[in-house]
């Protein structure tokens, strides 16, 4: 579509402009409209096998003392009995044409994994759970950081810190994280990596008898789980996250301190600057709205320091992907109209902050895609639940 764009108005515009415009290499225009011409058939060397000889090869080859040997040893034996037919590799690139190597040993063939495609547009729809490791007093211990979180809200739900990995212990987490949020049978997806305690037995059953759907990361993809690594990456690049733990106490008290802080007092970039509790708690729009009354006021004092005209807030999030599908071509629309009312420096002239009086703003011409928001989704009004530690022994 945007080619076809191209190759209409950039005899006019100039090719380079509009590529720029329309977010098209230039390179690949030129391609499209000048493709390289097919290379010509590769001249069969003197020295080849004509038919007749290749045809003798693959009948020694396919015979019953030989089917089951490899080119070198069928060689070798020709050899002996006096015999030169061709090359060890020519007989290869023989049996390659007929599609008869391969490898003959068993060879262990993966599933193809499909990519999870989760949505959530309220919070406790879909939670993101996973472990990490906590580095102990001394080289090779450890504590174990379990974690909840609404992907939505970006809410940490639930946490706690163990002596080790556990399937029971994760079990226990869980159940008692959805029956402080009061999650209802099949209004929750569960959402993890593949280890060990993920994918247990015990989970499983668990979540079943919960009416919880569960999935998985694909194997050693890494942004299969994004809002967990980067919950971790927020804890762990804290200036008053330790090097070590002296002990499992003292992690447990570290967690204490962070998680409120995390949760109700973290400006999040992907909520609109606003915490995880507002956004889970359905305080999102009163926050939003009295930032907006800030900004106007701001605005009606001092217009001239705002050359885009009046500021508004961060919108709040109205849907969250894990792995969002594409977006299909044929939904881009075409940013330049059909008829020749177009006018080139619309296309060459630079990114303006504000349109000159009583005219049209050069972003509002020049915008190749237009995006839809999903519908904006009800917050469910809950009151705060109490961050507790499951207890450990």
């Amino acid at each position: 579509m945007r080619l076809e764009t191209v190759r209409e108005v950039g005899p006019r515009l100039g090719v380079t402009p509009t590529c720029v415009a329309l977010d098209v290499s230039p390179a690949t225009y030129y391609r499209r409209v000048k493709p390289k011409p097919a290379a010509p058939p590769r001249p069969t060397p003197a020295r080849a096998l004509v038919p007749s000889e290749r045809t003798a090869v693959l009948a020694v080859l396919h015979a019953p003392r030989f089917v089951d040997l490899a080119p070198a040893q069928v060689y070798a034996h020709l050899l002996d009995e006096g015999r030169y037919l061709c090359s060890p590799r020519t007989m290869y690139r023989l049996l390659a044409a007929s599609a008869e190597v391969r490898e003959r040993r068993d060879q262990l063939r993966h599933p193809r994994y499909t990519a999870p495609q989760l949505l959530a547009t309220r919070p406790n729809e879909v939670w993101s759970w996973d472990i990490t490791k906590l580095l102990g007093p001394v080289k090779w211990t450890y504590f174990y950081l379990y974690v909840i979180l609404d992907i939505f809200s970006r809410f940490v739900v639930g946490w706690m810190v163990a002596h080790r990995e556990s399937a029971r212990l994760a079990q226990k987490l869980i159940a008692e994280t959805c029956a402080r949020q009061g999650i209802t049978p099949g209004a929750l997806t569960l959402h993890a990596d593949r280890g060990s305690s993920m994918t247990s037995k015990p989970v499983a059953l668990l979540l079943a008898d919960l009416g919880v759907t569960k999935t998985h990361s694909r194997p050693h993809v890494s942004d299969d789980n994004p809002f967990s690594e980067a919950q971790f990456k927020t804890l762990k690049y804290r200036p008053d996250f330790p090097e070590r733990f002296g002990a499992i106490e003292d992690a447990r008290a570290h967690c204490r301190v962070f998680f409120p802080w995390y949760n109700a007092e973290h400006r999040h970039s992907g909520l609109g600057l606003l915490t995880p509790h507002d956004v889970h708690y359905g305080l999102a729009d009163q926050r939003v709205a009295a930032r907006a009354q800030v900004l106007t006021a701001a605005y009606v004092a001092h217009p001239e320091r705002f050359v885009a005209g009046a500021p508004r807030p961060p919108a709040r999030p109205t849907a969250v992907w894990i792995n969002p599908p594409p977006i299909p071509a044929t939904a881009t629309p075409n940013p330049l109209p059909a008829e020749n009312a177009v006018d080139p420096d619309a296309i060459r002239a630079p990114y303006s902050h504000a349109a000159a009086p009583g005219g049209s703003d050069l972003r509002t011409q020049t915008q190749p895609l237009s995006i839809t928001r999903l519908p904006a989704a009800s917050a469910a009004e809950a009151e705060e639940a109490a961050m507790t530690e499951a207890t450990l022994h």
